[in-house]
């Protein structure tokens, strides 16, 4: 019996082509679980060199101006946020920010007491905590 009356196939197997997705390969903006709106609001305008008095939406979001990606500061009521303790942090760095000057944003970021997680790493990163517990990656570029 050949290949052909067992079954087999002689030419190339079918390999399926991707299909067109409707969702895109683009990050539009991240959440960052917070417990209180205000503060965090606070502490992050401070950190990033933002407004001061940025608005908070429906009374648990607050979207910060970034370059690229957006960042949500949100209270997360309907994923833990109503809870006590409020919504669980990020334990490990999700994301980066960039900065041109690691010496100086490690200075700074001392400045507006961030927890210092880890000094700077390799002369290149290091990461730091919010007063929620998220830790955050400063990254040179």
């Amino acid at each position: 019996m050949n290949q052909a009356q067992q079954g087999y196939s002689l030419s190339s197997p079918t390999v399926p082509q991707p299909q067109a997705s409707p969702i895109r390969n683009k990050i539009g903006s991240l959440f960052i679980p917070v417990r209180d709106i205000e503060r965090s609001r606070d502490w992050y305008g401070r950190l990033l060199g933002l407004e001061p008095e940025l608005p908070i939406l429906h009374g648990h979001l607050c979207p910060l101006p970034m370059e690229g990606t957006g960042l949500i500061l949100d209270t997360m009521p309907m994923w833990g946020g109503l809870e006590p303790g409020g919504a669980p942090p990020v334990r490990t760095p999700a994301f980066m920010l960039l900065t041109g000057d690691i010496e100086a944003a490690y200075a700074f970021a001392r400045d507006c007491e961030a927890a210092l997680v880890t000094d700077i790493q390799d002369g290149h990163w290091f990461v730091i905590e919010d007063p929620d517990g998220n830790k955050l990656m400063i990254c040179r570029e």
